[in-house]
């Protein structure tokens, strides 16, 4: 009999600003290691997806978004576990991002998105939001 995959729900935020898109590398020594994501990360027992975002991207950039519309919802079943993403389109309000979990970030206009190479979980979202050419401010 096959265990129950453990589910993870996660969140990630595609950051817009100028038209171009945030694309954020991740670092050596973490799972996934090199492939290409949005920033974001776990949701905790207390939070909403929105909040879970907020204080991620504080977390991780050290800058602050807005988080606006949601994207998708994906999963993609990992060795280690499912993954359930949520992502959402953001809107930088202040600061600048920095580099403190992830090795290089890209600021991208929405069709060159897909030259990279992204985690499966974030793949969904990527086609969407490179399709559909939002209106990025």
């Amino acid at each position: 009999m096959e265990r129950e995959r453990k589910i993870i729900n996660v969140v990630g935020a595609a950051i817009v600003t100028n038209g171009t898109v945030l694309c954020a590398q991740r670092g050596p020594g973490k799972s996934l290691a090199g492939y290409w994501e949005f920033p974001g990360g776990k949701i905790e027992p207390h939070e909403t997806a929105r909040q879970a975002l907020h204080r991620e991207i504080e977390e991780e950039l050290l800058c602050e978004v807005e988080v606006a519309e949601e994207v998708c919802t994906s999963e993609y079943a990992y060795d280690f576990g499912t993954v359930r993403l949520t992502t959402f389109i953001c809107h930088l309000i202040a600061g600048t991002p920095h580099l403190t979990e992830h090795t290089d970030i890209r600021w991208l206009n929405p069709a060159d998105m897909p030259t990279l190479n992204w985690a499966p979980v974030d793949r969904e979202a990527v086609a969407i939001i490179a399709d559909k050419q939002l209106t990025l401010r």
